[in-house]
């Protein structure tokens, strides 16, 4: 053999690596009913030849193994679906990288719109029933009021409004972090009004507690904390 042929040789790949015999499937059932099979055998080894085990208990025994061995194949194909389950959510959370969302929060960015300088800000409200009158009091960043909104009537759920940056006065204000509130009433009985600010998803994260949502400086998020998707 050349030194040629001999280095070939030991670089050349092992194919067979490539057939790997699939794993026992059967491994942890197999483990269970040869400990039963043990037990049963010690048992039958050692009853007393006057008084032998009767066919109701092996039965009964064989029963209790089988109810074993089935709750283990149960458990195995259940933490498959949630496996699936959750790379299945990470994919769809993906999708949500780099669009607006409504979450729990009380903020609203006055932002300016192309280039007749107009402003606009977009909110959310989270309302626990229909209300006939709903308010929003928009405050700035001293906590003073700059604008009070009467939204007229919404249904139960998540509604949205904007904000055309005017103060009560007509006057436009500055581009910029506000925050607001929300209160609505049905006839005379008050609703819960949840404020819900608006955020950009900028990454997704896969940990062991699920999947979660970067939403810029509002923090991380749950799934099930978006309220919509804009």
């Amino acid at each position: 053999m050349t030194a040629a042929t001999a280095a070939a040789s030991s670089t050349a790949f092992d194919y067979s690596t490539l057939n790997v015999k699939p794993a026992d499937k059967a491994s942890a059932s197999s483990a269970t009913e040869q400990r039963f099979l043990t037990l049963l055998t010690t048992q039958l080894k050692n009853q007393d030849p006057l008084n032998p085990m009767d066919n109701a208990q092996m039965t009964s025994q064989m029963a209790q193994i089988s109810t074993v061995d089935g709750i283990e194949r149960l458990n195995a194909t259940l933490k498959t679906m949630m496996s699936n389950a959750t790379q299945s959510q990470a994919l769809q959370a993906a999708g949500l990288v780099g669009h607006g969302v409504l979450v729990a929060g009380s903020g609203l960015d006055l932002q300016t719109i192309g280039t007749t300088g107009a402003s606009a800000g977009i909110g959310g409200i989270d309302l626990a029933g229909a209300a006939d009158a709903v308010t929003v009091t928009i405050k700035d960043s001293n906590g003073l009021l700059v604008r009070t909104l009467n939204l007229g009537a919404m249904a139960a759920g998540t509604n949205t409004f904007q904000w055309d940056g005017k103060n009560n006065a007509g006057a436009v204000t500055a581009p910029g972090s506000y925050t607001f509130s929300a209160a609505a009433t049905q006839g005379t009985n008050a609703v819960t009004a949840n404020a819900l600010q608006v955020g950009m998803v900028t990454s997704v994260m896969n940990s062991s507690a699920g999947v979660s949502l970067n939403v810029g400086n509002l923090g991380t998020f749950n799934m099930s904390d978006v309220k919509e998707i804009l």
